[in-house]
């Protein structure tokens, strides 16, 4: 009964399933993740924010409003010359700030904040490629783990009828048919786990690429690198100019300089032109009579009972914190990227000595079923060597896998792909 549902759940899997490349996953997943929706939100806000900025020089403020109104008894209306009850008065309010350390500051920082909304969308999609290749990968590595546990059930049946057969002969003892029938067990079990966890990752990469049924991860027909294209100091050199954590915190360091000078641009007086029209009636649309009025206003804040130093401090207090982490980011950068580049360089590493193991293992294997089959080997020897096998072709499938991640994980890093996903 047990083998027929282990079948069952097997042949249920795959074939049922559509396929998607990587690329395909990539493109799929974008805007999809919640992440990535807000840090391109931000980028329009940023972009607002600079033509706001922008703007103010180029285009002065202007509102209109038209005010109705009915008294209850009559006055004289300055508009039709008469005593009435109702009066309508219309304003339209043009003003330019000619002069103001203000707007040269907020241009700056403007600019600074949409370089940082920028570079921030930049992190956010690499963040989220990221998350959709490793669970890519872990549908890929999990179909090669099932792969590799029906192929040590497998091996255990057929080392089982041997067994039976050498009992039948009176060659050993029946302890060894017992022995293999445990490890026949064992292996099932390991063949239902983990044919669940696959089915469990492809529905994760359905629900990143926007389906609600599972995905299957289409082979990947590129091996995995012999190395990287660029050498450690390359590395570092690209994260410093255009990595995303750097050109983040390098833009916020420059807003918060910008910011501060915009409170202290408080200190120095503001120039505003203006002009004013007004118009009055007993209509909703007055045009009765016209007024018009141009002002010009310097105004100065002497003092406003130390809010302004407040700000000051805080904004002082702010740009200090910025520039202390763009500074501590610099200095931290050949760690941080040498950790993810040394991730490669030792998972490849260990992808070739993991594939050197397989190859022992399987020979080790092929030795011990002859010596068993001989005589010349207990069936203990014989279940190590199988376990052993198990093992090396568990090893060098994630060995693979874990190299295809530390590639991604540099790449999020430096905020550029080394080569296009297939």
């Amino acid at each position: 009964m047990i083998p027929a549902l282990l079948a069952a759940l097997v042949l249920a899997g795959p074939d049922s399933l559509p396929q998607i490349t990587l690329a395909e996953a990539l493109e799929r997943s974008t805007g999809l993740d919640p992440a990535y929706v807000q840090a391109l939100g931000r980028v329009g806000e940023a972009e607002w924010g600079r033509r706001n900025a922008i703007l103010a020089f180029v285009t002065p403020a202007l509102d209109i409003s038209n005010d109705w109104s009915y008294y209850s008894t009559e006055f004289f209306n300055v508009g039709t010359g008469q005593n009435q009850k109702i009066s309508v008065t219309g304003q339209a309010n043009l003003r330019y700030t000619v002069l103001s350390l203000g707007k040269f500051s907020e241009l700056g920082r403007s600019r600074a904040a949409l370089e940082a909304a920028d570079a921030s969308e930049v992190k956010a999609r690499y963040r989220s490629a990221l998350v959709v290749e490793q669970i890519f990968y872990q549908v890929l590595a999990d179909k090669e783990l099932a792969r590799v546990a029906a192929e040590r059930v497998r091996r255990a049946d057929e080392q089982l009828a041997v067994a039976r057969a050498r009992v039948t002969s009176g060659a050993v003892v029946q302890s060894d048919s017992l022995q293999l029938l445990l490890e026949l067990t064992r292996a099932r079990v390991e063949q239902l786990k983990a044919e669940t966890e696959l089915r469990v990752s492809r529905y994760e990469l359905g629900r990143r690429t926007g389906s609600e049924a599972g995905i299957d991860a289409a082979p990947l027909t590129d091996p995995v690198p012999e190395s990287l294209p660029v050498t450690l100091d390359e590395a570092v050199t690209q994260a410093l100019e255009s990595g995303p954590d750097w050109r983040i915190a390098r833009a916020q360091a420059t807003a918060a300089d910008k910011a501060l000078t915009g409170i202290k641009g408080q200190y120095l007086p503001r120039l505003d032109a203006g002009f004013t029209a007004y118009r009055f009636d007993d209509h909703f649309f007055p045009s009765a009579r016209s007024v018009g009025q141009f002002d010009i206003r310097v105004s100065w804040n002497l003092w406003d009972q130390g809010q302004r130093e407040l700000s000051v401090a805080q904004a002082r207090t702010t740009r200090d914190v910025a520039h202390a982490v763009s500074n501590d980011l610099a200095r931290a950068a050949r760690h941080d990227v040498g950790m993810a580049y040394e991730a490669f360089t030792t998972a490849r590493a260990t992808l070739d000595l993991t594939g050197t193991g397989l190859i022992v293992a399987q020979e080790n294997f092929r030795v011990q079923t002859e010596r068993y089959r001989a005589g010349a080997a207990t069936i203990l020897l014989l279940l190590d060597a199988q376990v052993g096998l198990t093992q090396a072709q568990a090893d060098l499938v994630q060995a693979q896998f874990v190299a295809r991640l530390a590639w991604a994980g540099l790449e999020a890093i430096l905020g550029r792909r080394f080569s296009t996903p297939a």
